[in-house]
């Protein structure tokens, strides 16, 4: 039995959620890299078998949502978290700087192109909620480039972001979309470490820019806006599962076991065969092998 339970770090709105009490690290779930590595295998096995019964099943869908600070370690976790699921049931989108076609439309617009089907896993690595922290950060993107009209741009503009996000989500869920969201939550010292890796490994280099340190002089902007986010949104329905990440091997297990969970909550089975099925099944390994003794 894990000793990860995904209610421990998950936020649902009761209370005020405070970014500077939110932990980075915590004591570790695993004993040494043979025991986490046997851990993360479980974990993956039981996804993939969940996600099969979902396949199977096709009245749910599940949207991942990751979010965090660049560096925390997005790409990285997705790969191994869903490294054993089968990439029939399960996609990935990464959400860049949006297009002018993209402009030309509401915010959640290219977000809805990307949701998953039913049976299927969708997993977004940034997602919608990149206009409430990286558009309310720089607010120069919603006045000069997002063209919306200025009459409806005010002090509560956020406030009603906020809302169109939680309603967006609440039909998700009435339509049997569940949505789980991640904050990857890294401190400032482990992020500057694995930029400052990013410059030194010659093989990490292409994951920086320059512009990772401009951000970075906006830390405490952005992490008031994800305090403020996760405050605004977080919901019985869809709570922020808050993952400690300075730990990487520790954050994906986190990761992984609160899909686990997610997926073991979803009232779902394999098709049942109709009564006269078993009968008719047998009748067909008959006619295979006859087929087998003509060739």
């Amino acid at each position: 039995m894990s000793k990860i339970n995904a209610s421990d770090y998950f936020f649902n709105g009761n209370g005020n959620f405070k970014i500077k009490e939110t932990r980075t690290t915590l004591p570790l779930f695993y004993e040494d890299k043979k025991d986490f590595k046997k851990q993360l295998k479980e974990l993956q096995k039981d996804i993939d078998s969940l996600q099969e019964m979902m396949y199977a099943h096709n009245k749910w869908g599940m949207l991942v949502v990751f979010q965090a600070m660049d560096a925390a370690g997005k790409d990285s976790t997705m790969r191994e978290v869903f490294k054993r699921v089968h990439p029939l049931g399960t996609s990935f989108y990464s959400f860049k700087k949006p297009s002018s076609i993209e402009l030309d439309h509401d915010y959640l617009w290219r977000c809805m192109k990307q949701l998953p089907e039913r049976g299927h896993i969708k997993v977004f690595n940034r997602s919608y909620y990149e206009e409430v922290l990286v558009v309310k950060v720089h607010d120069e993107i919603l006045h000069n480039y997002q063209n919306v009209p200025k009459e409806l741009i005010d002090e509560k503009v956020w406030d009603k972001r906020y809302e169109d996000i939680v309603n967006f989500e609440n039909y998700l869920q009435n339509n049997g979309i569940v949505v789980v969201k991640l904050f990857l939550n890294v401190s400032k010292e482990e992020q500057g470490r694995r930029l400052i890796a990013r410059i030194n490994e010659p093989e990490k280099n292409w994951k920086f820019e320059e512009g990772d340190i401009k951000e970075r002089g906006y830390w405490n902007d952005y992490q008031q806006a994800y305090e403020d986010l996760i405050n605004a949104t977080s919901t019985e329905r869809s709570p922020w599962h808050i993952i400690p990440a300075d730990d990487k091997k520790n954050m994906r297990l986190m990761v992984a076991q609160t899909i686990k969970e997610a997926l073991e909550a979803l009232p779902m089975n394999y098709p049942e065969a109709d009564e006269g099925r078993p009968e008719e099944l047998k009748r067909f390994i008959e006619i295979i092998e006859g087929q087998n003794e003509i060739s």
